[in-house]
């Protein structure tokens, strides 16, 4: 097992191109160090419902009960669904009985806001579509205090009025940081923590960046990793050893930096020959999962709080390659599945990386977990209902959502106030999951 640590060092002072400084501690807009004496875990969101990707602790839990036991045939009812959406694989998040969700349509990369009727309440742009490889819009939003948050596939990260989709700014962070865009776009689901939006530009200016989600302004960055490119992952938020982490993933490294001054912790390698880190690390119990497909295993490193760093050490590896649909953990069971070599789905023992089950009724895929099962889309736009059990996985509900066969469907489930939110491309469609 390896020990890959960095020992505490102090961020220096730089300037964007624009000239914007970046604030010291006890400035305004400065957070203080977290208190010591909270919980570790998961940090998340203060606002309600589901407000960024993957819900409010990016886990892809959600707190719903009472839910449907098994689907009839055909799946449960469709209460409504709606077209118009363009190309895309992000996923809706709902927020106050608005649902917000983005699409490349035409030239442009377009932000929609629906009721929860499925009603169109307005639309906004964000810069240019991507009409490189892959077409499509990638990234979520994410609610703050009635403002999104969203970058586009070319860097662009505006801030809008939720209320009617009004801009109230925008940064250009592939020029502020003079990073290079990556093969396939940039990817990244914004974190808002506090006042500040976290964003992941890599190249020779800041692995991470804190702006202030009122301006825009930089207020903290984490020092390069070289000349090393930023990848498609989305970074997470929680509290470890008396201090709150950011845990995410650049081109070649999955690492952690201090969420209140962007001091980076720990890197550990995690590098393909495509540069693409996709799946959101996992965090558990003092552990942290990351994986790459292509070339080496999901790895689990245990954090040690030691002296004035975190040691990230490796405790387990586990034959798993998961890209787009990420894991999720409930109690000790990693739920993923496989990307190149035998697309099916595993649950992996938190503490030992030992397979427990498998299950080949999807391919690859993502899932949330809600009430004692799993809710599958599979990328060949196959959906599933899967009841977790101590003698296995089993299936109690499965249909298709599209009728062409297909394999990008890459949007992950939403789960909220008993309804099932599953999206491929132009459409959206909502479902009666209680």
């Amino acid at each position: 097992m390896t020990n890959w640590t960095l020992p505490m060092f102090c961020v220096l002072a730089i300037f964007s191109a624009s000239g914007e400084g970046l604030l010291q501690a006890g400035e305004p807009g400065a957070v203080p160090a977290a208190a010591t004496a909270e919980a570790d875990g998961l940090i998340a969101s203060p606002e309600p419902d589901w407000p960024q990707w993957r819900g409010a602790r990016r886990d892809g839990i959600s707190s719903e009960t009472g839910l449907l036991p098994v689907w009839p045939d055909g799946g449960p009812r469709l209460l409504w669904k709606a077209d118009g959406l363009g190309k895309g694989w992000s996923s809706p998040i709902i927020v106050n009985d608005r649902i917000y969700i983005t699409g490349d349509v035409e030239d442009d990369l377009v932000v929609f806001a629906y009721d929860t009727h499925g009603m169109l309440v307005w639309q906004a742009k964000n810069g240019a579509a991507w009409q490189g490889a892959f077409p499509g819009a990638r990234a979520s939003c994410t609610y703050s205090q009635g403002r999104l948050y969203h970058l586009n596939a070319h860097g662009r990260l505006a801030c809008l009025d939720a209320s009617d989709g009004r801009e109230l700014w925008s940064a250009s962070v592939l020029e502020r940081f003079t990073a290079e865009n990556i093969t396939w776009a940039l990817s990244e689901c914004l974190l808002v923590d506090g006042p500040r939006v976290i964003v992941t530009p890599g190249g020779p200016q800041a692995l991470l960046a804190a702006l202030d989600k009122q301006t825009g302004q930089t207020l903290w960055t984490t020092e390069p990793l070289g000349e090393e490119r930023t990848s498609y992952s989305s970074p997470i938020l929680f509290r470890y050893g008396g201090r709150r982490v950011i845990a995410s993933c650049s081109a070649g490294h999955g690492f952690g930096v201090d969420a209140d001054d962007g001091q980076l912790l720990w890197k550990v390698p995690l590098r393909n020959r495509f540069e693409t880190n996709v799946s959101t690390p996992v965090y558990g119990d003092g552990r942290v999962f990351y994986v790459t497909p292509y070339a080496e295993e999901g790895r689990a490193y245990r954090l040690d709080a030691a002296g004035h760093g975190i040691a990230a050490i490796q405790v387990w590896q586990a034959p798993l390659d998961t890209v787009t649909g990420g894991g999720v953990l409930v109690g000790n069971t990693l739920f993923a599945a496989n990307y190149r070599k035998d697309k099916i789905w595993f649950a992996v023992d938190w503490a030992t990386g030992r397979q427990r089950h498998e299950l080949n009724e999807f391919t690859t895929g993502a899932a949330i977990y809600a009430d004692g099962r799993l809710y599958i889309l599979d990328e060949r736009g196959t959906a599933g209902m899967v009841q977790l059990g101590e003698d296995g996985l089993r299936v109690v509900g499965k249909f298709p959502l599209v009728s062409d066969r297909v394999r990008d469907a890459w949007a992950h489930p939403v789960l909220l106030d008993g309804r099932l939110y599953l999206r491929y491309h132009d459409t959206l469609w909502c479902f009666d999951a209680g």
